[in-house]
């Protein structure tokens, strides 16, 4: 899966899967449960996760909803082919 934002922001992450829904991309937030064990500080990020194949849809999509400053970096890794 490709890494595509992590964050605390309940909002964004809401957000976020509004767009990838519209747009048929299928994404995961990982580590949502992870708050039971930080006793719902938020602490610990969620990630968005979005598969590989979709990653630069989803990256420009993401973009041209002005939220670029939230995408997490390429690696080598996400590179398709």
């Amino acid at each position: 899966m490709h890494d595509l934002i992590r964050t605390n922001d309940p909002v964004l992450i809401s957000f976020v899967e509004s767009l990838m829904r519209d747009a048929g991309i299928g994404c995961m937030v990982a580590d949502a449960g992870m708050s039971i064990l930080e006793g719902s500080v938020g602490v610990i990020p969620r990630r968005i996760l979005v598969d590989p194949d979709m990653a630069a849809q989803a990256r420009r999509i993401v973009m041209d909803a002005g939220l670029e400053d939230e995408l997490r970096p390429w690696t080598d890794s996400d590179t398709p082919g």
